[in-house]
C-alpha cells in the first residue's frame, strides 16, 4: 500500500475534505469557504491518498500571539477503514517539512488529556511538549465520545525545528517518581488514588497513571470515568503551574500507562 500525501488547494480539495470528514466523525463538516480562506492565507491543509482515494487530511491555520505567528492545527482525521496503519504519523511529519517551508517555528493543537493513545504520539513520537491545560475548553459537547464529561484539553507546543525535535531529545532520567496508587473498581477498572497535599513538585521527573482504554471506562462507569477527569484536571493544573512539561508516554501493562513531566526549562526548545 503506497500513501502519498499532498497539499489540498482547491475548492474541489475542500469537497473531498468535507466527506472525509462525515466519515470519520459523523458530524457537520466544516464549510467550505472556511477551509478554503484559511489555505489561501497561511492556512495548510494535507491530504492523504491511495490512488486517488483521499483517506487522511490534516487542517491547520494561522494563529498570532504575543508578537509572534504559529500554525494552529485544528483537525486531523483518517477514514476508519484505515486508522492505526500510521498515516496520522505521516500527515504530521508532512506538515512539520511544509511548515517549516513556510516560515513557521511553532505548530499547537488540543487532545483530551485522557486519550493516551494521543499522547503517545503527540509527545513520545513527535515531541511536542504540553505545560497548559485547558479547563472545559468546548463547553459541554454532547457527541459520543465527550458527552457527559468537561471537555478538558491538553494544549500541545510543537517546537518544529528545536532540538528537542530534531534530535529526538528525551529526559535523561533514570527514576520517575510516581506519587499517585491506582486501585480498582467494582468494574475491575483502574482507579486513580490522591491524598490531599499529595501533588509534589520538586522532583526531576514524575510519572502519573492514566487510565490505558478510557473509551470502555467511559461506557461501563460514566461517573469512574468524571473522576479521573477531576483528579487528572488537578494533579497537572497544579503541575503546570509548578514549571513542569510534558514529554512523554511510558506504557504499560496494568492497565494505566504513565505521562512523563519534567521541569520545561530543562527541555530543549530554541530555534536552531
Amino acid at each position: 500500500m503506497t500513501v502519498a500525501i499532498r497539499k489540498l488547494i482547491t475548492i474541489e480539495d475542500m469537497t473531498l475534505v468535507q466527506t472525509l470528514e462525515k466519515q470519520v466523525w459523523s458530524t457537520t463538516p466544516t464549510p467550505v469557504p472556511q477551509t478554503f480562506t484559511a489555505v489561501k492565507n497561511g492556512g495548510l491543509m494535507l491530504g492523504a491518498f491511495i490512488e486517488d482515494e483521499l483517506i487522511g487530511f490534516s487542517y491547520s491555520f494561522p494563529g498570532f500571539k504575543n508578537g509572534s505567528s504559529y500554525l494552529c492545527s485544528h483537525m486531523l482525521g483518517v477514514h476508519p477503514d484505515y486508522q492505526l496503519m500510521g498515516i496520522g504519523k505521516f500527515l504530521k511529519e508532512e506538515q512539520r517539512t511544509v511548515a517549516i517551508e513556510m516560515g513557521y517555528d511553532l505548530i499547537t493543537w488540543t487532545f483530551d488529556p485522557l486519550e493516551t493513545r494521543n499522547a503517545y504520539l503527540n509527545t513520545s513520537k513527535l515531541f511536542g511538549i504540553c505545560s497548559i491545560y485547558l479547563d472545559n475548553w468546548y463547553g459541554e459537547m454532547n457527541d459520543g465520545l465527550n458527552k457527559g464529561l468537561p471537555s478538558d484539553r491538553f494544549k500541545i507546543e510543537w517546537w518544529i525545528a528545536s532540538q528537542r525535535v530534531e534530535e529526538k531529545w528525551v529526559p535523561q532520567i533514570s527514576s520517575y517518581e510516581r506519587p499517585f496508587k491506582v486501585g480498582c473498581s467494582k468494574e475491575g477498572n483502574p482507579l486513580f488514588i490522591m491524598e490531599k497535599g499529595e501533588i509534589p513538585t520538586d522532583c526531576d521527573g514524575i510519572e502519573i497513571p492514566v487510565p490505558a482504554q478510557m473509551k470502555s471506562i467511559k461506557q461501563s462507569e460514566p461517573e469512574l470515568a468524571l473522576d479521573w477527569r477531576m483528579k487528572i484536571r488537578t494533579v497537572f493544573n497544579t503541575l503546570f503551574s509548578a514549571g513542569y512539561a510534558l514529554v512523554g508516554v511510558s506504557k504499560s501493562t496494568e492497565g494505566v500507562h504513565y505521562y512523563q513531566v519534567v521541569k520545561r526549562n530543562t527541555i530543549p526548545l530554541k530555534i536552531r
